[in-house]
C-alpha cells in the first residue's frame, strides 16, 4: 500500500493509533475505549491466524470480515457481533482519513439482524457518556450535533417516545419554566419537564437551526423543532440511526435503540427515588402498571422501600432493637 510501511504488525499498530485518537483526540470514556480494543484485538488476533507474514492492514477485506463474524456467531448474540463489525467500520474510516487504508471492507457488509427486542438498560455512566457524545469530536458546536444532543436529551433526559421526538414543533416548547408540549399515544397531550441540561441544549441548536436549512433551494420547515440536513423534519429513522452511532460511541452499544434511552430514564428516575406515579405521568402511561412493568423495579429496591416506609417492618425494626 502506498505510504504504508508493511510489518508483522502493522494492523495491530493501526489499531493502537486508533485507540489513542480515541482517547485523546476524541475524548472517549475509558468504558468506550475498553469495548473498542476488546472487539478489534480479536479481529487482529484473526488475521495473524490466517496470514502468514503477520497482520497488515490491507489483509482485511469482506471475505476476511465475514470468515471473522462467522466464527464469532457460534458462541455470541447479533448485538455482539453488530458491535464489533460497528468498530471495524469505525476504525478504517479513521484508517482511509490518514491515509493507512484505500478502502473501508466492512461498509459493505450488513449488520446481523437483531430481532424485536429491545436492548437493555444503560447503567447511569453509560447514558451519561451517550447524552455527552455529541459535543466531542470535530463536529462539536456544529447544527446537526447541537440538534442531535437535544435529540438525546430529549429522549433521556425527558423520556419521550421517539415518535413524539420527531413529532415536536417549536411552539411546544417553553424554555421558561421549561417544559414540553407532547402528543403522546391517542394523541393525548401532556407537559413534560425539561431539565437544566436539556434547556441548554434546546436554547444552543435553536440558535443554529437555521443552518440546516436546505443548502439549494433554502428550504427551512416552518414549524419542525428537528430538521434534517435538507432542511425538513427529522423522520424517526433518522433518529434511530443517530442512537445507534451514539450509542456505539459512548457505550460500546451499536444496538442502543431510542426507546432504551426512554427505559433507562424511568429506571435511573425510580432508583432516584421519584414516585412511580410521577414517572407514569411524565412518561404519557394510560396504566400504572404498564409503568411498574416498564422500570424493572428489583427486588432489593421494594425491600428497601419496604423497610423504610412499612409500619409492620419498622414495628420489627424496634421490637428487634429492644431486645
Amino acid at each position: 500500500m502506498a505510504g504504508v510501511t508493511s510489518h508483522p504488525d502493522e494492523l495491530g499498530s493501526a489499531v493502537a493509533r486508533f485507540l489513542a485518537h480515541l482517547e485523546g483526540e476524541r475524548r472517549a470514556s475509558p468504558h468506550t475505549v475498553l469495548a473498542y480494543r476488546r472487539d478489534l484485538e480479536q479481529l487482529v488476533s484473526f488475521v495473524r491466524q490466517r496470514s502468514r507474514g503477520g497482520a497488515r492492514v490491507e489483509d482485511v477485506d469482506r471475505l476476511v470480515l465475514r470468515a471473522w463474524l462467522a466464527e464469532l456467531a457460534r458462541g455470541r448474540s447479533a448485538a455482539s457481533l453488530a458491535r464489533k463489525l460497528s468498530a471495524t467500520r469505525t476504525l478504517f474510516r479513521f484508517l482511509e482519513r490518514e491515509g493507512l487504508a484505500r478502502d473501508n471492507p466492512a461498509a459493505l457488509l450488513g449488520s446481523p439482524k437483531l430481532g424485536r427486542r429491545l436492548p437493555g438498560l444503560l447503567a447511569v455512566d453509560q447514558a451519561k457518556e451517550v447524552v455527552e457524545a455529541p459535543g466531542r469530536g470535530p463536529r462539536a458546536g456544529t447544527a446537526p450535533a447541537l440538534r442531535d444532543a437535544l435529540i438525546l436529551e430529549l429522549l433521556y433526559g425527558s423520556g419521550l417516545r421517539v415518535s413524539e421526538v420527531v413529532g415536536l414543533d417549536l411552539g411546544d416548547v417553553s424554555l421558561e419554566p421549561g417544559e414540553l408540549r407532547v402528543l403522546g399515544k391517542g394523541r393525548k397531550e401532556r407537559l413534560v419537564p425539561m431539565g437544566t441540561q436539556a434547556r441548554a441544549a434546546a436554547q444552543a441548536y435553536l440558535a443554529q437551526r437555521s443552518q440546516l436549512r436546505h443548502p439549494r433551494t433554502g428550504e427551512l420547515h416552518p414549524t419542525a423543532l428537528l430538521l434534517g440536513r435538507l432542511g425538513r423534519r427529522l423522520g424517526v429513522r433518522q433518529i434511530q440511526h443517530l442512537i445507534r452511532r451514539y450509542g456505539a460511541l459512548g457505550a460500546g452499544r451499536a444496538d442502543l435503540h431510542p426507546h432504551a434511552l426512554r427505559h433507562s430514564c424511568a429506571t435511573h428516575m425510580l432508583e432516584g427515588g421519584a414516585d412511580l406515579r410521577v414517572i407514569q405521568e411524565m412518561l404519557g402511561h394510560s396504566s400504572l402498571s404498564t409503568t411498574q412493568r416498564y422500570t424493572h423495579v428489583s427486588l432489593e429496591q421494594l425491600l428497601g422501600v419496604y423497610d423504610r416506609a412499612h409500619p409492620m417492618a419498622q414495628r420489627r425494626r424496634r421490637g428487634a432493637g429492644g431486645g
